[in-house]
C-alpha cells in the first residue's frame, strides 16, 4: 500500500480550506485508487504557529505508477491547488507528501522515502494510525503507536479532530 498525508493552510477561514481539501480528493481519484480516508485534524502551523492553522489527513492509496511518477503528478496537482513555494513551510493551498511507498526504502535527490520527518509529526501520525493501526516504519521496524506515545504531551494535545458534525455546521 500508498501512504499519502495531505495537508492545507490557505486560505484563511477553515470553510474556504475545507473546499480546497474536496478539490485536492477529486483531483487525486483521477490519479489513483482510493481505498482510504482518514478524518480531517486541525493543527498549528509547523514550525511557525504564527501562521494559518492546518487541516491535516491522510490517504491509503494503490497506484501503478513508480513512486518518482507518482510524485511527479503530486506535485502537478500542488501547482494547479496554486501551491507557490515562496519559502520553506510557508502557508500552502496544498501539500501533499508520500509517507510510504509499499514499504520500499528510497533516497534520491528528489524523493525520500519512508518520509524523513513523518515519525516525529502529529499531523501525520494519528491520521494514519486511524487508517492503518498496524503500520510499521520500513526503516525502525516499529509499530505506529510507537511513535505516537513518543509524541511530547504539548505535540499530543496540539491536535484536534475534526467531528463530520463540526465540518457540517460551517
Amino acid at each position: 500500500m500508498i501512504y499519502l498525508g495531505i495537508g492545507c493552510n490557505l486560505p484563511f477561514r477553515l470553510k474556504e480550506k475545507l473546499k480546497n481539501i474536496d478539490i485536492i480528493i477529486k483531483n487525486l481519484s483521477k490519479l489513483v485508487i482510493i481505498k482510504k480516508i482518514s478524518n480531517l485534524y486541525l493543527t498549528p502551523s509547523y514550525p511557525d504557529k504564527t501562521k494559518p492553522k492546518f487541516i491535516n489527513f491522510c490517504m491509503k492509496v494503490d497506484t501503478k505508477m513508480s513512486a518518482k511518477k507518482l510524485l511527479i503528478n503530486l506535485k502537478k496537482i500542488e501547482h494547479k491547488m496554486g501551491r507557490i513555494r515562496k519559502y520553506k513551510n510557508a502557508p500552502r493551498t496544498c501539500d501533499i507528501d508520500i509517507l510510504d511507498f509499499k514499504k520500499k526504502i528510497m533516497k534520491t535527490n528528489k524523493l525520500v522515502i519512508p518520509h524523513p520527518q513523518m515519525h516525529l509529526r502529529n499531523f501525520v501520525l494519528y491520521p494514519l494510525n486511524e487508517i492503518s493501526p498496524g503500520w510499521k516504519h520500513p526503516v525502525y521496524n516499529r509499530k505506529i503507536d510507537y511513535f505516537i506515545k513518543s509524541l511530547t504531551s504539548k505535540s499530543r494535545l496540539e491536535i484536534t479532530r475534526l467531528k463530520k458534525s463540526d465540518i457540517r455546521d460551517l
